[in-house]
């Protein structure tokens, strides 16, 4: 979580939402990492787990990406859970819940709805404090401007 930490900051460094993430293989070892970009690319698809599944997948030479689990600084939006289904991660560790937007545990809970034919494994709060509070530094200098 500490590396997604770092991509959050660089994000906040470009002035983008300060979310970060690292998607790591069995083996422990890094595969990618990224952070948010949707200003910068000019993508309203560029979250940070997008990105990282995007490096991921043309990494490994396969959209699947079985074994591996995704650390993402903010709880998964639903487009992000759905391309984490897609891509058949084993697990999601996030740090801040996001009451607003969260699709996980927050204001939807789509593991839940048994719809999918994917469930990673979620462990959710892992470093939260530092997580939201980048997140709230980030946008109480947005309202300061």
């Amino acid at each position: 979580m500490r590396a997604a930490l770092d991509q959050a900051e660089r994000a906040a460094a470009v002035d983008e939402v300060p979310v970060g993430a690292v998607l790591v293989g069995e083996d422990g070892k890094l595969l990618a990492a990224g952070h948010n970009q949707p200003i910068g690319a000019c993508d309203p698809s560029a979250h940070a787990e997008i990105v990282v599944l995007r490096a991921a997948a043309r990494r490994l030479g396969n959209y699947r990406l079985p074994g591996t689990t995704l650390y993402v600084t903010v709880e998964p939006c639903t487009m992000c859970v759905g391309a984490i289904v897609h891509a058949r991660v084993a697990r999601v560790v996030y740090g801040a819940a996001e009451p607003k937007t969260g699709a996980i545990e927050s204001a939807h809970r789509l593991f839940e709805s048994g719809e999918f034919n994917h469930k990673p494994l979620v462990t959710g709060g892992v470093l939260a404090g530092e997580c939201a509070a980048i997140l709230s530094a980030f946008f109480a200098a947005k309202r300061g401007r």
